[in-house]
């Protein structure tokens, strides 16, 4: 079952990295069997601009840029009361023309 998102959500993307230096908010580090590289996730925090008719979420980064994600993608998820205070500074204001209609350009991920 995935979650009805609605522009001005704060969403949550865990997204899956592979580097030889993991950040500080990196979670679940692995190293690489026969290698110098590190496996680990690295969560983002994006706020909903709006959802296409199919299915795919559209949404803001903390810099500003666009992404298109499939709704049903189970990285994605809604954040939780919680972690909107506890990261309130981390996801994107949305400015009113971003929360109308997207621009053209977007990427997807």
């Amino acid at each position: 079952m995935t979650a009805a998102f609605q522009a001005g959500d704060c969403v949550i993307y865990r997204k899956q990295k592979h580097l030889l230096h993991p950040s500080q908010q990196a979670r679940g580090i692995y190293p690489a069997p026969h290698g110098d590289y590190y496996s680990y996730c690295v969560d983002k925090f994006w706020r909903v601009i709006g959802v296409q008719p199919d299915r795919t979420v559209v949404v803001c980064t903390r810099q500003g840029k666009q992404r298109a994600v499939a709704a049903d993608d189970p990285a994605l998820r809604r954040a939780t009361w919680w972690q909107r205070f506890l990261f309130r500074h981390r996801f994107p204001s949305l400015t009113p023309a971003e929360s109308g209609r997207p621009s053209q350009g977007i990427a997807t991920s």
